[in-house]
């Protein structure tokens, strides 16, 4: 009997894998560490100072397998990292870890943005061609995939939201990582990881973000995105 073949809904088991977050320190960053401790995952804060990020970890509450630790050994002691660092630090920040996230699958999450008053927000150019990019270029020896982008940090920070009804568009150029960052995002309850395309395609869903910001301040929302007919 041949072996079944796979569908791209077969997902690997996620379930013991730690988790660093670069910028965690943040509401992006600090959310996703809470959703992911929260689905049983052990999660590292990090930040340049220990003592923020062990700060932001307390933040989540008692009971939660969440530290901090500088961005080094938030990087070296996980199983996959989340960049959430703000755009104006994202290239310095991965290029000082270069050795430590050598090796590991690198989620980034990063929006580049600007902000003109009366405007709202708009998509910044990137020589790389987005924030994913630049983190591959400045990580070669790392699986970089990008994901997560259309997440509202006060939903994710929400005690009272239990669920995130949305689906998460997952980018990249390795089929392995790709899948298990779907995988990642499916731990989280109402929230589905979908492929979106190599990395190459990140353009474009980073800078959709300053659409959703727009409809978040006219509608009074947390918008987020669902693909139909998946």
């Amino acid at each position: 009997m041949t072996e079944q073949q796979k569908t791209p809904y077969d997902l690997p088991d996620v379930s013991g894998l730690t988790i660093g977050i670069l910028g965690g320190t943040g509401d992006q960053g600090k959310g996703l560490a809470r959703r992911f401790a929260l689905a049983g995952h052990r999660v590292v804060i990090g930040s340049r100072k220990a003592d923020r990020a062990q700060e932001a970890a307390a933040d989540l509450g008692a009971g939660l397998p969440v530290s901090g630790a500088e961005n080094p050994v938030a990087a070296s002691g996980a199983d996959v990292v989340v960049v959430a660092v703000p755009w104006d630090g994202h290239k310095a920040t991965l290029e000082s870890l270069r050795a430590e996230l050598a090796g590991k699958i690198v989620v980034d999450c990063v929006n580049p943005l600007g902000f003109e008053k009366g405007k709202g927000a708009f998509a910044l150019t990137v020589e790389e061609g987005s924030a994913a990019q630049q983190a591959a270029a400045v990580l070669p020896d790392s699986r970089v995939v990008a994901a997560f982008h259309h997440v509202s940090a006060k939903l994710l920070l929400d005690p009272e939201v239990d669920a995130m009804e949305l689906d998460v568009l997952v980018l990249g150029d390795d089929r392995e990582a790709t899948d298990l960052v779907q995988a990642l995002a499916g731990r989280i309850p109402g929230m589905r990881g979908v492929y979106g395309g190599r990395l190459h395609n990140a353009h474009q869903v980073e800078a959709f973000t300053a659409n959703l910001i727009s409809m978040n301040r006219r509608y009074k929302a947390h918008a987020g995105i669902r693909i139909t007919d998946v």
